[in-house]
């Protein structure tokens, strides 16, 4: 990490080499000398833990980054504009914006590329230097708007990202997040933005922001804070909405697979809906051929799904989608509505919250989702609730001629012992692939 670090740094910096190396080398020396001074806080929260006895190697001592602080240090140095798509590694801090900063300093986005485009609007307005936060699952929805539009060598647009880096090297996680994890630090050194790691102590964190907004002043152009895993100490989100529906997501669910025939096609969505849809086949003895898990690309689901019924014309094609997916890449309602693809059915989940990343509002409740489709060329829609309705909704929807969309309105949270799939990508693939063979 240090030589990708130093290599970042001396792409993008003007300065010489010996120069970058030892501004380097006294950043990493002050984080090292801060890190062997616990503060009184730390202390107290490693007696919480159950710590029996003193211990002069203080620098065991775990430290967190407190949202509050950080959120405080950004204001303080100008920055109190917050626009983005939530990630789980930022969940604590995205919600700590979400109940302190004004409703009209934080925009949660459709998806980073309209996140970014969007601060660089208001810095064009303002003249502030904005804060971009995202996963960096979702990155390549920014390199657009970053290198054609933000760059210094075209409108020089100024602007923090903060980067929840999953798939971090040397860090267990999900398949899909490791490859992305490997490569996110060259990533980010091939399109000359400078970045670092943000630290997990608010003296380290107050360094790294100043060297942002000293870079954002002289250079222009994004400057990126990569978060790590449990960076940031625990905030829960108060300002939630109450869950008012009769169905959560899981149980809406376990309706839907029980509709399903032997010969139904399924492509779930990622997150929480995939990992439900997996437990419940287990729990009912189902087969997993039926169903392609999308483990990401997030709100490409109904694009998938369009390709398979497209290709499979006998075959019922349900596509389950979720509001904050199908948001961040709405315009594939469009293209799907345009094309006569009957055997196309699109289930789509609102329950009002980007669900798998910390519980973060879509506001899909507030959206039309059933309109859109009506303007985007779906020839029927229909909206459920309960048991009952949907049901009766997925009877019709299997009766009519697609595309088709099933809206399901259902409360929001999961269950907190909720598993993952126990089978890789590559073998869900085979499996459904054969599966369509048939």
């Amino acid at each position: 990490m240090l030589r990708l670090l130093a290599r970042s740094t001396l792409r993008v910096s003007s300065s010489s080499k010996s120069t970058a190396l030892k501004s380097a080398s006294l950043s990493l020396w002050h984080a090292a000398s801060a890190r062997r001074s616990m503060s009184a806080k730390a202390a107290a929260a490693a007696g919480a833990a159950g710590s029996d006895e003193t211990t002069p190697l203080t620098e065991t001592i775990r430290d967190f980054l407190e949202p509050k602080e950080f959120y405080d240090l950004l204001t303080s140095r100008g920055i109190d504009f917050f626009t983005g798509t939530p990630d789980s590694l930022l969940k604590d801090f995205c919600a700590y914006v979400t109940d302190n900063a004004p409703p009209q300093n934080h925009i949660i986005a459709a998806n980073e590329g309209a996140a970014v485009s969007l601060a660089a609007g208001h810095h064009l307005a303002s003249r502030k230097f904005p804060l971009v936060y995202m996963q960096n699952s979702g990155f390549g929805n920014t390199v657009n708007p970053l290198l054609s539009l933000v760059d210094p060598k075209v409108y020089s647009i100024p602007m923090l990202l903060l980067i929840g880096w999953r798939g971090e090297p040397g860090k267990k996680d999900e398949p899909q997040h490791i490859v992305q994890g490997k490569v996110m630090t060259s990533m980010l050194a091939d399109m000359n933005i400078q970045f670092e790691v943000l630290p997990d102590y608010i003296e380290g964190a107050r360094e790294a922001v100043d060297s942002a907004v000293h870079h954002m002043e002289t250079r222009g152009g994004p400057y990126a804070l990569l978060v790590k895993r449990q960076c940031f100490s625990k905030y829960k989100l108060k300002s939630l909405e109450p869950n008012t529906r009769e169905l959560s997501r899981e149980e809406a669910l376990r309706v839907l697979v029980n509709t399903f025939g032997k010969w139904d096609v399924v492509v779930g969505t990622t997150g929480f809906t995939s990992r439900e849809l997996y437990e419940l086949r287990d729990e009912l003895g189902q087969d997993h051929r039926t169903d392609f898990l999308c483990v990401g690309s997030m709100g490409y689901a109904s694009s998938i799904g369009f390709g398979i019924a497209l290709a499979k014309p006998s075959r019922q094609v349900f596509c389950l989608d979720g509001d904050g997916a199908a948001m961040m890449q709405m315009g594939g309602m469009a293209t799907i509505g345009v094309n006569d693809t009957k055997n196309f059915k699109h289930i789509l989940i609102n329950n009002g919250a980007h669900d798998s990343v910390g519980g973060q509002p879509t506001k899909g409740f507030d959206v039309d989702f059933t309109a859109i489709a009506r303007a985007c060329g779906y020839k029927h829609t229909f909206q459920a609730s309960t048991e009952a309705e949907i049901v009766e909704a997925v009877k019709q929807l299997r009766e009519v001629e697609g595309p088709a969309m099933l809206e399901l309105l259902v409360n929001k949270g999961a269950r907190s012992n909720l598993g993952r799939p126990k089978t890789t990508p590559i073998e869900n693939k085979l499996q459904f692939m054969k599966f369509l063979d048939h």
